[in-house]
C-alpha cells in the first residue's frame, strides 16, 4: 500500500516506522501546500497534520477520490462539510479520534458504564485528560468523544472545560512532559468512587490503529468509524 502522510510530526515518524515495518511504502510526507503533489500516487492518505491544515488537506484528497484516514483534532466545526465531500466525491473516510485499539474498546465499556449510572444521581461523573506538553488543543478529542457519550444518558446539558456548573460535565485537561495520552472517568459519591481509566504506554498503539485502518479503508467507498474497522 502507498501512503501520503498529511503531517509528518511525531506520530508521522511514527506511523512511518509501522507502515514500514508492515511492508508499506511512504511515498508522500506533505507538510506545506498539498496542492504540490500528485496524490494520485498515493492509495490512501493518513492525517495527522495540525488544525489549520486538516480540513484543506483532507478534501484535497477526496476531490482525488483518495480514501483518507484522519486523527487531527480541533477541526471538526468542519467534519459535516468533510463527509459531504467526500460523499460529492464518492470517496472513503475514517475519522477517530483516538485510533487506539484500547482506546475504542473504553470507548464502548464507557458507554455501558454511563448507562449503567443514569439511574444512581448520588455519583457525580468528570472526565480528566492527561497529554503531553506539544499537544495543541484541550480538551482531547478523545474525552471529548468519551464526554458526548455521556451525556447520551446523563441529565448533564453539555461538556466544558473546567465547568463548576451543576448541569454541566466538567473535563479536567493536564500537560505534562511524556504522557502520550491518559483518560480517566470517575463518578463520585459522598460514600465512595467508580473509576475507569485508559493509560497509553507509547504512541505506537495509536499509529498502528491508524495503519490497520488505512488497510481496511483501501478500495472502500463511503463513512466509516473505528468499530466498522474492528467489531
Amino acid at each position: 500500500m502507498k501512503i501520503a502522510l498529511l503531517g509528518y510530526g511525531k506520530m508521522g515518524k511514527t506511523i512511518e516506522r509501522l507502515a514500514e515495518g508492515r511492508g508499506h511504502e511512504i511515498i508522500f510526507r506533505i507538510t506545506d501546500d498539498i496542492e504540490k503533489y500528485d496524490l494520485q500516487k498515493a492509495d490512501v492518505a493518513i492525517d495527522f497534520s495540525v488544525p489549520d491544515a486538516a480540513f484543506n488537506n483532507i478534501t484535497t484528497c477526496f476531490r482525488q477520490q483518495i480514501p483518507v484516514v484522519s486523527g487531527t483534532t480541533g477541526w471538526l466545526q468542519q467534519y459535516d462539510d468533510a463527509v459531504k465531500i467526500c460523499e460529492e466525491n464518492n470517496s472513503a473516510f475514517i475519522y477517530a479520534s483516538n485510533f487506539s485499539l484500547g482506546v475504542t474498546l473504553f470507548f464502548e465499556l464507557n458507554k455501558q458504564l454511563a448507562q449503567m449510572m443514569k439511574n444512581f444521581p448520588e455519583y457525580k461523573v468528570g472526565i480528566e485528560e492527561i497529554h503531553h506538553t506539544q499537544k495543541l488543543d484541550a480538551p482531547s478529542g478523545t474525552a471529548i468523544t468519551l464526554a458526548e457519550q455521556i451525556l447520551e444518558t446523563s441529565e448533564k446539558k453539555a461538556w466544558k472545560l473546567d465547568a463548576v456548573a451543576e448541569d454541566e460535565l466538567r473535563i479536567t485537561a493536564k500537560r505534562i512532559e511524556n504522557v502520550p495520552g491518559t483518560h480517566i472517568i470517575s463518578y463520585d459519591s459522598p460514600v465512595d468512587t467508580i473509576k475507569i481509566e485508559h493509560i497509553a504506554h507509547s504512541r505506537d498503539g495509536f499509529a498502528l490503529g491508524a495503519i490497520v485502518a488505512a488497510e481496511w479503508l483501501q478500495h472502500k467507498k463511503g463513512i466509516f468509524s473505528m468499530k466498522d474497522v474492528l467489531f
